[in-house]
């Protein structure tokens, strides 16, 4: 049987982690556990999650009621509540403001793929999800579309949400997304980022089906494997595209590698040219 005192100080111990490593500053972020078909434990409104105690949180109904704690509840738990609701299976939701992460957010930027292989097997393709005032219905519902696909989500011009069978466990895939968008960033920085060939991002997929892990990419070919293509049909919604990180694109005569080579780089510079002479004319 669940005991929901030790759910709590799992709470309140994800919630200093998050604190610590810059990911909620002041009272941002919020957490949450179901314990059973009608009571989710979460942190109430207006709390710094790095001090947090268990008598601090709050119990609310699958509708949203809260029927337990002295601290009234956030208004964001619109967005845990509804993700629970269309993904029985997760117990753990966490939002926070991961700042790396979130700078790809902002920027509308895809995170590219094929560049770690944790990050393959144990995240896989990450959405951006459109841009919601936070705490309605609206703000929960962005996230629909990609829920059933991925396991964590950046929110545009806000933060991430992931999930997960456990609070560490959902914690877990924050800290490896934003390091990973750190590690991007810094790579980018020295000069180039360095992509997967085709053989090696077939075999990261290969290794991760054996290891009971989904991922819809499994039914992309040859280098959409790498070109963020699970989520395109979303990008003109949100504004999200390439524009700091080229995806790897097949070279001339080269018919099993993809690489970002000079071809690659050059063809986008050229794009972004000529749409920013059309965007001049039509005006």
């Amino acid at each position: 049987m669940i005991n929901i005192h030790q759910i709590k100080e799992q709470i309140c111990d994800i919630g200093r982690r998050i604190y610590n490593k810059g990911f909620a500053a002041a009272n941002d972020g919020n957490i949450s556990y179901r314990m059973d078909e009608d009571r989710v434990v979460c942190t109430p409104t207006q709390i710094c999650k790095g001090f947090m105690k268990p008598d601090d949180l709050c119990v609310v109904n699958m509708e949203g009621k809260q029927i337990a704690g002295h601290r009234p509840m956030s208004s964001e738990i619109k967005l845990h509540l509804t993700i629970m609701k269309e993904r029985p299976e997760v117990k753990s939701v966490v939002h926070c403001h991961p700042p790396h992460a979130t700078a790809f957010g902002i920027a509308r930027e895809a995170i590219p793929q094929c560049v770690l292989p944790e990050v393959d097997i144990f995240m896989g393709d990450v959405p951006i999800a459109p841009y919601m005032i936070p705490g309605g219905q609206d703000f929960a519902n962005a996230v629909l579309p990609f829920i059933h696909k991925s396991d964590i989500i950046v929110q545009a011009n806000h933060g991430t949400v992931s999930v997960g069978p456990t609070v560490e466990r959902a914690y877990w895939l924050t800290e490896l997304l934003d390091a990973y968008c750190r590690i991007l960033l810094i790579s980018r920085d020295l000069g180039k980022v360095e992509y997967f060939n085709k053989q090696e991002a077939e075999d990261l997929l290969t290794l991760k089906t054996n290891w009971n892990y989904k991922d819809p990419r499994v039914d992309l070919a040859n280098c959409e494997l790498c070109a963020n293509d699970v989520f395109r049909e979303s990008w003109k919604e949100t504004g999200v595209g390439h524009r700091a990180f080229q995806p790897p694109t097949f070279q001339r005569g080269e018919e099993k590698a993809c690489s970002i080579g000079a071809d690659a780089s050059q063809e986008a510079l050229i794009q972004a040219i000529t749409d920013r002479v059309l965007e001049a004319l039509n005006k």
